[in-house]
């Protein structure tokens, strides 16, 4: 770990969408890393298909990675229903899946969900009208209050903490222009970055918006950041992970 100024290196990248055929594709990835970070982030999608195949050809790679790794599920990890058994397989096997939950690594705070749509600041959907949109907002409202709880947590059991918030879903605008306007409210809610402000994160983490814009900063000032793979590997992070060093 980095002793400068007590300094932890945060490796971060999203959508890696890992397949059946990829075996042997992820190892000298998951070696640089190492090699260059004290922590890695994986901001959802670890899976392309939602099959727990998949699942376990990344805990075969993972297994050449020599630091901590936690992350969450993002949306095409659920597209079969095996979430849960995709999440044990990789608990099993050297990563930490968020869920609501928080985790301190190296002296940083770390507190996950997926998240979800809903839209953003004037346009963010309201829980109003048929069951089906109040149920949409409903996992949107839900997703930000399990956020919250999380950093909350943190704060209660270890103070003066830095923080740092993994999601999916994108919780401001910024970070997902370059999109379709059209989809913008399937992309992320606003929701999520209530309780990023509130309970001072240093810094958030998701993916989701492969076309989308790599930096940005909630209303309050924190630095969220798009770390979708397309992202970073357009904006020319040829190693194919962001490092964050706080």
């Amino acid at each position: 770990m980095s002793t400068e100024n007590n300094k932890v290196r945060i490796a971060a990248v999203g959508d890696i969408h890992v397949r059946e055929t990829d075996k042997g594709k992820w190892t000298d990835f998951f070696k640089e890393v190492s090699n260059r970070a004290d922590v890695l982030i994986i901001a959802g999608d670890l899976t392309d298909t939602g099959d727990e195949g998949e699942a376990q050809v990344l805990a075969e790679e993972l297994k050449a990675c020599t630091i901590p790794v936690l992350g969450v599920l993002g949306n095409h990890d659920y597209e079969k229903g095996r979430h849960k058994l995709i999440r044990q397989i990789l608990q099993n096997n050297q990563m930490t899946i968020l869920d609501g939950e928080a985790l301190v690594v190296h002296g940083v705070g770390f507190a996950g969900v997926k998240g979800f749509g809903g839209g953003f600041d004037k346009h963010m959907l309201s829980m109003f009208g048929e069951g089906a949109m109040k149920a949409f907002v409903q996992e949107a409202v839900d997703e930000a209050l399990h956020l919250d709880r999380a950093l909350a947590r943190l704060d209660q059991e270890h103070e003066h903490i830095r923080k740092i918030a993994v999601m999916h879903y994108a919780p401001i605008q910024a970070t997902v222009v370059g999109e379709s306007e059209q989809i913008f409210p399937f992309l992320g809610s606003s929701r999520l970055a209530e309780p990023l402000s509130r309970r001072n994160v240093v810094a958030a983490f998701h993916g989701h918006a492969h076309v989308g814009t790599l930096e940005g900063e909630t209303s309050g000032g924190v630095k969220v950041y798009n770390v979708a793979k397309p992202i970073l590997m357009k904006a020319g992070y040829a190693q194919g992970f962001f490092l964050l060093e706080v």
